[in-house]
């Protein structure tokens, strides 16, 4: 190459190199998210906290644009230099619009952050609460239909796509898929909704389950917006579904910007080395416990991939808080299940729940109080609000538990012979146990969920005790919890757990069975299918069993008499046969509950009973009669 071409080309790559050095860096945005995303005027609690996050935000200085009803009480920095908390007062003068705040400093910024207007007081489609007088259905909403295939692939997540072989990878269900679904839903008897968790879970493993999340605000992209999710719980409403909200208190996920950006360590429970907890909530009111073991079951994380929160921190508290009061206005849904409950802190508990219940007294609440069958109803009872003197200071506000104990008891009495405490009789005292809460009624009473063994399974598949326990669980006291496919006889075990977790058959378009539909279903599965979908019709139709008092007697030659009963005069008598033989049962001994009747319809094969001098109970069978 000629010599002045070549000086040509090295000045022209030194003056390119110059370029670069002298450049400009790309522009990092000061703020990178506000969490709340958004507020409302007239909360009754008129304190709200930002958490600012963006790198090196917190050498700024905050002002507030006049604004006529918010003051800005003061900023605060924490110990990572990316977070900055700002506290303000909304008066209840406040209207809505978007407050001006501006950061200056060595990071300046402007934001409008937005304060909408309220719409659930007096709005009675809207946070309509949970009672005895529904009947939940439990779903993973990942598995139980597909009705968007454009959210099956979200690129950029950690997990961007599905593999319907995989039982720890996405299968495509959605928020979508639900809905389409809503007929079956309400031919079912169906009246409230519970999917697991829809909020974000962007993990690289079983982010389908939805209980390791990694952003507090946003929904799962998987299952489609935040404003599919407000649309969803709008159209549930409108088709006479309430929604449940499945919340994580305990823990976040691992790739949770909070956790990968940690505001201070003292946000979480931290260790040298992931160290397993004991899992024995009786550590908290045990007169007698160590603290040691207190502490490895409170502080330490439920599992590798779920970093526990330090609840005991007021910083964290606030956070938390805002968030469930955030989702309950944001989308007007009707009730909470709060997972893992007992894992949190108890003073915050008794804060979270206050400052829910103050600002939604009508919404509905129950937490996963897991409990093994040597803890009893005492120890399931200390968890909600009960009859018991506080406990270290800790008396629990939560309305109801998901009763692990009822549903164990009511297990046994199908699989075990009945003895004085044992078998069927194991239910009574179950039941009997009820003296120690508030109001049982509130309890969540179930057969099986997304956690444990599959009931069908657990009764070796026999279809007659699969009958049995429905019927008990649309006739006992409590608020009936169905999971989803127990209808059609789905199965197995929970270990694996995705094994409890498998698709709907027909919620994906090239299933090669659809068991929505009558036609798609075996003899067997239309048949248990029908079964639950006449009781549990029947009981949306008859307050006596929704409301009606529960009158029980003592088991007798393994079968178990209740009557459920109001005060106009309407009772059913419900008897449980939980022997491999059939039993002739005299009723008088009942005749305290009986006088004032004399004939019945059995209420699941429309015969009629034309007098109530015995009763004969094939084996293992349940009889529903609604006396006359």
């Amino acid at each position: 190459m000629p010599f002045p071409k070549l000086l040509f080309v090295l000045l022209l790559v030194s003056s390119h190199l110059t370029a670069l050095a002298t450049a400009p860096a790309p522009r990092t945005p000061p703020i990178t998210r506000i969490d709340p995303t958004f507020w409302w005027v007239g909360m009754k609690n008129p304190q709200l906290q930002l958490l600012v996050h963006g790198p090196g935000i917190a050498s700024s200085q905050v002002q507030l644009a006049t604004y006529e009803g918010v003051t800005l009480d003061g900023f605060q920095k924490l110990e990572s230099p990316n977070y900055l908390l700002v506290n303000l007062t909304i008066s209840p003068t406040a209207r809505p619009g978007k407050l001006k705040l501006e950061f200056k400093g060595a990071k300046k910024a402007t934001y409008e952050y937005e304060l909408r207007q309220r719409t659930t007081p007096g709005d009675k489609t809207k946070v309509q609460g949970i009672s005895s007088a529904d009947f939940i259905y439990l779903l993973m909403p990942d598995r139980f239909a597909n009705g968007d295939p454009s959210n099956d692939v979200v690129k950029g997540n950690r997990a961007p796509g599905l593999a319907r072989d995989s039982m720890y990878a996405r299968h495509g269900g959605d928020l979508r898929g639900i809905e389409q679904h809503f007929d079956y839903l309400k031919d079912l008897g169906v009246t409230a909704i519970w999917p697991t968790p829809v909020v974000d879970n962007n993990m690289p493993r079983t982010g389908y389950h939805g209980y390791a999340l990694t952003d507090y605000y946003q929904v799962d992209p998987h299952y489609g917006t935040n404003e599919d999710y407000v649309r969803f719980v709008q159209r549930a409403h409108q088709q006479g579904f309430k929604v449940i909200h499945d919340v994580v208190l305990n823990h976040i996920g691992s790739y949770h910007y909070l956790w990968l950006d940690q505001p201070a360590k003292d946000w979480f429970h931290q260790w040298p080395q992931f160290t397993r907890g004991n899992y024995r909530n009786g550590t908290v009111n045990d007169p007698h416990g160590a603290a040691q073991d207190r502490t490895l079951f409170s502080t330490t994380w439920f599992d590798t991939t779920m970093p526990d929160l330090a609840q005991e921190n007021p910083l964290v508290a606030t956070y938390l808080i805002q968030n469930f009061l955030w989702w309950v206005e944001y989308t007007g849904l009707d009730g909470y299940r709060v997972d893992t409950y007992t894992y949190s802190d108890p003073g915050f508990l008794m804060q979270w729940g206050q400052a829910i219940l103050a600002e939604y007294p009508q919404l509905g609440m129950f937490g996963e109080t897991w409990m093994q069958e040597t803890e009893g109803v005492a120890q399931q009872a200390f968890w909600t609000r009960n009859v018991f003197p506080p406990v270290g200071g800790f008396k629990s506000n939560l309305p109801g538990a998901i009763d692990f104990i009822l549903r164990q008891a009511l297990l046994e009495s199908l699989t075990k012979p009945t003895g004085y405490a044992e078998g069927v009789a194991k239910l009574y005292y179950a039941v009997q146990g009820d003296w120690m809460y508030e109001d049982a009624s509130r309890n969540v009473i179930f057969l099986d969920n997304h956690d444990v063994d599959r009931v069908f399974s657990v009764l070796g598949e026999d279809v007659r005790k699969q009958k049995m326990a429905l019927a008990w669980l649309l006739t006992e006291r409590g608020i009936p919890q169905l999971y989803y496919g127990t209808e059609v006889l789905m199965k197995n075990f929970s270990r694996p757990d995705g094994l409890l977790r498998e698709d709907f058959p027909g919620g994906w378009a090239t299933d090669p069975k659809n068991a929505f539909t009558a036609a798609g279903r075996t003899p067997a599965q239309q048949d248990m299918h029908a079964y639950v979908r006449k009781l549990a019709n029947y009981r949306k139709t008859h307050p006596v069993l929704q409301t009606g008092q529960l009158t029980h007697f003592i088991p007798e030659d393994g079968v178990y008499t209740y009557f459920r009963h109001d005060a106009q005069g309407r009772a059913v008598l419900v008897m449980l046969n939980c022997n491999a033989t059939a039993k002739t049962v005299s009723l008088q001994r009942f005749a305290e509950r009986l006088q004032g009747y004399t004939s019945a319809q059995d209420v699941l094969t429309d015969a009629v009973v034309p007098n109530l001098q015995t009763a004969n109970v094939p084996a293992y069978t349940a009889l529903v009669w609604e006396l006359r």
